[in-house]
């Protein structure tokens, strides 16, 4: 028979054995796990202990080096390493901080996403929606309107029409109101670019983004792009100095570019409004840009009456209501002053849990109006 305490004891250290032996591999694994972390965090700390490196643009390739442009408009003449690969001018690098040594090209796409930085929509508003600026009204249906809807006429008569205009004219006139309307009656897609934003959002790009709205305008064709604020980029040029005027004459430089590009019997229309038509450069309204000029003033008393009308259409009156008075009473009101007269008093009304505007709430809002401040903020709630 065989000896089982003894075939035990086998069995019994062969089982300590194995078991020493996994503990073994187990313990090596973990370390083997723990090297690698180390190793991990060790590069990825040596990698955020790095200087960070510079966006730059290639304006040139010379004798003795590189001519880049920074972001904020400065350029320099700086070195390239041997390995940095083929790059041309115009393409985007990155530098070494410290001495602006070029390093690589990297990939960047020159295009801006321009949807995110505009304003796009199909206006619904009819010329019937504007009140007291009927020659105004005529002027952009033939200059605007008219070309774009039957270019046909003024092949056969043989003349260019304009290639734009421009809107001038205090605040809250119906500058904008106008351009839409233009927009709705041809179908046209408005694309809306706001001149101080442009300045302030992107130093070192608006150049860029220029470009690619007139391109976004010519793919959505028949378009409108509709540019407000516009003294802030064409403003009439001085002595250039800090990098943020740079900018601002490379943006406009742009601009006057992309509108002489344009044929006068395309199916883009471009349409700048300004408040300060007297600082604009000359060189934004010469024939051949912007030259159509269409001054939007202050509505007269019928022209109050008529926009008074537009924006009580809806609303309850009571009989009491005397156009006439509240027309002398809002002498010198803008359009944008009359909405809010209108607004201002259906609250006067609501306050008093009635359902109906009279002649006492109409005066109390013109009042109100008339002393409130005359900051945008206010008049913009009112279009």
């Amino acid at each position: 028979m065989t000896d089982l305490p003894k075939a035990e004891k086998e069995i019994n250290n062969t089982n300590v054995s194995y078991s020493y032996s996994t503990d073994i591999n187990q313990l090596e694994e973990e370390n083997r796990i723990l090297k690698e972390t180390i190793n991990h965090l060790k590069n990825e700390l040596s990698r955020l202990q790095k200087a960070p490196l510079l966006v730059c643009e290639v304006k040139d390739f010379v004798e003795d080096g590189v001519l880049i442009r920074l972001p904020n408009g400065n350029e320099f003449l700086v070195n390239m390493m041997k390995n940095a690969g083929k790059i041309l001018p115009g393409d985007t690098v990155l530098a070494e901080q410290k001495n602006l040594t070029v390093i690589k090209k990297i990939p960047l796409s020159k295009k801006f996403n321009v949807e995110k930085f505009v304003i796009i929509e199909k206006p619904t508003i009819t010329w019937n929606e504007i009140g007291g600026l009927a020659e105004q009204i005529q002027e952009i249906q033939e200059v605007i309107e008219l070309p774009l809807k039957k270019p046909e006429l003024f092949v056969k008569v043989g003349i260019q029409p304009p290639k734009g205009i421009l809107l001038y004219g205090p605040p809250g006139t119906g500058k904008t109101l106008l351009a839409k309307a233009v927009a709705s009656s041809t179908n046209a897609t408005f694309i809306e670019l706001v001149g101080s934003e442009l300045v302030q959002k992107f130093i070192g790009e608006g150049s860029k983004l220029v470009k690619e709205v007139f391109e976004l305008a010519k793919e959505k064709a028949p378009a409108i792009i509709f540019i407000d604020e516009l003294d802030a980029i064409a403003a009439k040029r001085i002595e250039i100095g800090t990098s943020g005027e740079r900018e601002v004459q490379r943006t406009f430089m742009q601009l006057l570019a992309e509108i002489e590009g344009f044929k006068p019997l395309g199916n883009v229309k471009v349409i700048g409004c300004t408040n300060r038509k007297d600082i604009l450069d000359p060189a934004i309204i010469r024939p051949g840009r912007l030259d159509r000029l269409i001054y939007v003033p202050l509505p007269d008393k019928e022209g109050l009456k008529s926009i008074f009308k537009i924006h009580t259409k809806n609303m309850t009156l009571d009989k009491d209501v005397d156009i006439n008075k509240l027309a002398k009473k809002m002498e010198d009101f803008s359009g944008a002053e009359v909405k809010a007269v209108c607004t201002e008093a259906g609250y006067f009304a609501i306050r008093k849990n009635k359902t109906k505007v009279n002649m006492d709430d109409l005066i109390d809002a013109v009042d109100k109006v008339k002393n409130a401040e005359k900051d945008e903020g206010y008049l913009d709630m009112f279009g």
